[in-house]
């Protein structure tokens, strides 16, 4: 070993060939992509609602641009996201037959990415009375059960919903499927706002999945929790979609008849948990996303007393990716936890430990440890690659992990690898960062929780000395 004076290596002792380093941790908030709370029906910097309201079935249709830095916007008692979720009913993107707005969905799309976000979607087929007029004239019959209640919802097991449905959805998917801002696409197949299936038989229910499962085969898809495209969907081990849960939070004691303590009724103890079940789900999120939409509004809970905390704990136990609580502001006696709770959403990746040695030379590998801690939920499910940057005197190159960063669960990934240092290295000092970067462009896309970060996400970690 050489010896060099007021350098790095003065730390060591002259037998030492290894260094460990141990990033300190950072509880802040990281703007990472694929995970956290989304806005609704509108983006980043836009106002979210005062007064606890929503609207199911207006998405927006037109665009305020914005060419500044994402970073630089704030919502208002709400938390900065890099996800928004926006849906439209069927009527509204396909006005007449096979004229689809496409000025509408490229317009959300470029307003996502203006914005520091990708977008979550749904076409929903219908919320009350509002099928597509032209459906009608070309022969749509309505739901038997509807019409003797003055309703007008379709029969969806009509050879002609599946014909027409079908041929928006394929047309969708051969627009949008891998586009790099969709983050996800909705299985809403039937029923009001495409969430509980309608009046499918089986047999239809199948057909109609099938259709979004050929159509998104790149696209990440979520099923409706509580469906028979739900537990269909998980059946299928080449494609199984993710799921979403629509009221989510559901604590309410008030109901209908006699209830006795008012022990009524609600999603948190009557739905999710059976039907997680029941569709076969529970362990569908280490493969593919899960997202919690509130039941109502946080400050409709908050309103009613509802015990905040209980309702993140019990949300956690679904290890969620995506929170959408419909752009409704945060009650400011809840945002500490509510700050937690996005902060638990997904992945959120804690480099613990790396040990390298001291030295090495150009081409002879030489041995890394790495310990990562996900102090998230869920994993990451986006093919991203860990790799390492050595950088000499303004030359840089960059060896990608053979880790598959997708298998790190919550808590603890430890591995080992061998790797070399390339050429064009001279002898002297070389910096080493590490980062979880894009295969393709091999800049970093995902940030660790650690306080040593640079500007172009690389994080700084250590020197080594060429020899």
């Amino acid at each position: 070993m050489s010896i060099r004076k007021n350098c790095w290596r003065d730390r060591f002792g002259p037998d030492e060939t290894i260094q460990r380093v141990r990033p300190k941790e950072t509880r802040a908030y990281i703007a990472n992509p694929h995970r956290g709370t989304t806005t609704f029906q509108r983006f980043n910097g836009d106002p979210v609602t005062p007064d606890g309201t929503w609207d199911d079935r207006k998405g927006p249709f037109t665009f305020q641009p914005f060419g500044g830095d994402p970073a630089t916007l704030a919502n208002a008692r709400y938390p900065h996201t890099t996800l928004a979720y926006c849906r439209w009913i069927w009527a509204d993107i396909e006005p007449r037959k096979g004229q689809i707005r496409w000025d509408v969905l490229d317009g959300a799309l470029a307003a996502a990415r203006s914005r520091g976000q990708t977008l979550q979607m749904r076409l929903q087929p219908f919320i009350g009375n509002d099928m597509p007029a032209w459906y009608w004239a070309l022969g749509g019959t309505p739901d038997p059960k509807e019409t003797a209640r003055n309703q007008t919802h379709p029969d969806h097991n009509d050879a002609r919903y599946l014909e027409h449905w079908g041929d928006i959805i394929r047309q969708l998917g051969a627009r949008y499927d891998g586009h790099p801002d969709l983050e996800s696409f909705d299985i809403a197949y039937g029923g009001p706002c495409g969430e509980c299936g309608g009046n499918c038989t089986p047999e239809t229910t199948r057909k109609l999945v099938d259709v979004y499962l050929a159509a998104f085969r790149k696209t990440v898809l979520l099923s409706m929790l509580g469906t028979d495209g739900c537990a269909y969907g998980a059946t299928r081990a080449d494609s199984a979609p993710g799921w979403r849960a629509d009221c989510f939070g559901d604590l309410r004691t008030e109901g209908k008849g006699v209830v006795p303590d008012g022990l009524c009724w609600n999603h948190t103890f009557d739905a999710y948990p059976m039907e997680v079940a029941c569709n076969g789900v529970g362990e569908a999120w280490r493969r593919a996303p899960v997202t919690l939409e509130t039941c109502w509004t946080v400050p409709w809970w908050h309103e009613r007393h509802w015990d905040i905390d209980f309702i993140l704990e019990q949300g956690l136990k679904y290890h969620p990716t995506v929170f959408m609580p419909k752009s409704s502001f945060f009650p400011d006696e809840w945002r500490d936890k509510l700050d937690v709770f996005d902060r638990r959403l997904g992945y959120r990746f804690v480099l613990r430990q790396m040990t390298l040695p001291l030295e090495a030379r150009v081409g002879q590998p030489f041995e890394v440890r790495v310990l990562v801690d996900n102090v998230g939920v869920a994993p990451i499910y986006r093919p991203y690659r860990f790799a390492y940057r050595f950088t000499q005197n303004g030359f840089d190159r960059v060896v990608e992990s053979a880790q598959d960063i997708r298998t790190w669960m919550p808590d603890l990934t430890w591995f080992s690898e061998s790797i070399a240092l390339p050429s064009g290295f001279r002898p002297g000092d070389v910096d080493v960062s590490v980062g979880l970067v894009d295969p393709v462009t091999r800049r970093p896309v995902v940030r660790f929780a650690v306080e040593a970060t640079a500007p172009d996400g690389w994080h700084p970690l250590a020197n080594l000395e060429v020899i």
